[in-house]
C-alpha cells in the first residue's frame, strides 16, 4: 500500500484527520479499567471490536484512504505517553497535574501530565496500534501523531526540572516524535499526519492558561521543523500538519483567534501538506485567500498542498455532496486547484471519553461521523470533476 497515490480515485485528494467517537460501550469500559473491575485484556477486545467496526464502516464510504479512528488511544496527545485519560499506565518521570492543554469554550478543560525527571520516552508509537488494525483494512491507511509542539507542553512553563533541562528534554521529544512517523510508515501506514491543533492556541492569550500567552507559536514551528529535517522530501510529500480550534465534547478552544495569527507561521513548517479546519469558519474566503498566499512553493524541496476543511465535526447535521462540492469549488478560486485537497475539519472526537452532547450519544455521532465522510468522498469527487482535475 506505500504506492498510494492520493488522486486516483476521486481526482481530488480527500483523507480523514483520524479520530472518531468511541462507541459507548468502549468509552464504559475505558471507565470500568480506570476502576479496576476489567484487565487490560478484557479492555483491548472491546478496543479491538470498535476498531473493526470502525475501519468496516470506513471503507463503506467509499474513502480512498482510512484511518482506525485512534480506538486504542486515550487521546490524540496522550496515546505516547498513558493508556487512560484517567492517567492509567502513565510513563515514567511523570505524574498528574500539568498544564491544562486547552480550556473549551463551554468551560471544560484538557489537563497533561506533569514533567517529574528525564529522560522523557513514549510507552508505545503510533506505529504499535496501526499494526494491529491495518490486517483488518482493504484500502490505504494513514496515522496520525502528536506534535513535539504539544508534548513540549509537559515541561513546566518557567521552571526548570532538576537534572533535567528544556534543551535535552526537547531533543528528546523532537527524536521521539521522528521515530513515531518512521515507525508508522514503516508499519505500513500510506500517510502520517502531525496533529498541531496547540498552534492556533498558542496566540490566544488566555489569562486561565498562561502558555497561551507566552509567545509560544515560532518556537513551535521550530520544533516541528526539526523533525521534519529528518525527512528527504520525497519522504515529506507523505508528511502532513493538522490545525483546527480543537473539538472536544463538541466545542472548540480557539476559534476566536484570528487564523492569520497562525497561518503565515504554520506553513514555514516544511510538510508536504495541510489538513486545515474551515468548514466551521464564518469568514471562509479570507483563509482561502491567506492559504493561496502563504503555502509554500517551495518547503525545502516540496510543493505544499492545503486540505479544506469540509465537514464540521462538531454539527450533527450532515453535509450533502452538493455543499462539499462547492466548497471545494469556492476554494479553487484562491488556491490553485491542483494543490488543494479535502478533509474533515477535526477529527470527530480526538479524546476517548466524549459524550458528544450536541448529537445525543457517541452511538449516534458514529453514525452521523461516517454520513459526512461518505458526502466528504463523493463531493470531493464531483468537484474535481467539475473542475477538471486528475
Amino acid at each position: 500500500m506505500t504506492g498510494y497515490d492520493p488522486r486516483t480515485a476521486t481526482g481530488i485528494p480527500t483523507e480523514p484527520v483520524g479520530s472518531l467517537p468511541r462507541p459507548a460501550k468502549l468509552q464504559a469500559a475505558y471507565a470500568d479499567y480506570d476502576q479496576g473491575k476489567i484487565s487490560k485484556e478484557e479492555l483491548a477486545v472491546e478496543q479491538d471490536a470498535a476498531v473493526r467496526d470502525s475501519i468496516e464502516r470506513s471503507e463503506a464510504t467509499g474513502s480512498p484512504i482510512i484511518s482506525d479512528g485512534e480506538q486504542w488511544w486515550s487521546s490524540f496527545a496522550t496515546y505516547p505517553i498513558t493508556d487512560t485519560l484517567a492517567g492509567t499506565g502513565l510513563a515514567p518521570n511523570l505524574a498528574p497535574g500539568g498544564q491544562f492543554f486547552a480550556i473549551f469554550a463551554d468551560g471544560h478543560g484538557r489537563q497533561l501530565p506533569r514533567l517529574t525527571g528525564g529522560p522523557l520516552r513514549y510507552n508505545q508509537y503510533a506505529a504499535d496500534s496501526l499494526k494491529k488494525s491495518v490486517r483488518y483494512a482493504h484500502v490505504p491507511m494513514k496515522q496520525a501523531v502528536i506534535a513535539p509542539s504539544m508534548l513540549a507542553l509537559l515541561y513546566p512553563l518557567k521552571d526548570e526540572v532538576p537534572g533535567y533541562s528544556r534543551e535535552q528534554f526537547e531533543e528528546d521529544i523532537v527524536n521521539e516524535c521522528v521515530k513515531d512517523i518512521r515507525q508508522a510508515f514503516a508499519a505500513g501506514a500510506a500517510r502520517v499526519s502531525v496533529d498541531f491543533t496547540e498552534g492556533r492556541l498558542a496566540t490566544r492569550e488566555d489569562p486561565r492558561n498562561p502558555w497561551t500567552g507566552a509567545g509560544l507559536l515560532p518556537h513551535f514551528i521550530e520544533l516541528n521543523n526539526r523533525v521534519m529535517a529528518h525527512f528527504s522530501p520525497e519522504e515529506r510529500q507523505k508528511i502532513g500538519i493538522h490545525t483546527c480550534p480543537g473539538g472536544d465534547r463538541d466545542s472548540v478552544h480557539s476559534a476566536d483567534v484570528p487564523y492569520n495569527n497562525l497561518l503565515p507561521s504554520m506553513f514555514k513548517i516544511n510538510a508536504g501538506y495541510f489538513l486545515i479546519q474551515l468548514a466551521s469558519e464564518r469568514d471562509k474566503d479570507s483563509v482561502y485567500r491567506s492559504i493561496a498566499e502563504n503555502l509554500q512553493d517551495d518547503a525545502d524541496g516540496v510543493a505544499q498542498m492545503a486540505y479544506i476543511g469540509v465537514c464540521v465535526t462538531q454539527s450533527p447535521r450532515p453535509e450533502s455532496a452538493q455543499e462539499i462540492r462547492d466548497q471545494l469549488i469556492r476554494a479553487a478560486n484562491f488556491i490553485d486547484k491542483q494543490r488543494i485537497g479535502s478533509t474533515d475539519d477535526c477529527g470527530f472526537s480526538p479524546f476517548s471519553i466524549d459524550e458528544k452532547p450536541n448529537h445525543g450519544s457517541p452511538d449516534y455521532a458514529r453514525d452521523i461521523a461516517f454520513q459526512k465522510i461518505k458526502s466528504r468522498v463523493e463531493g470531493t469527487r464531483m468537484a474535481a470533476e467539475k473542475l477538471g482535475v486528475s
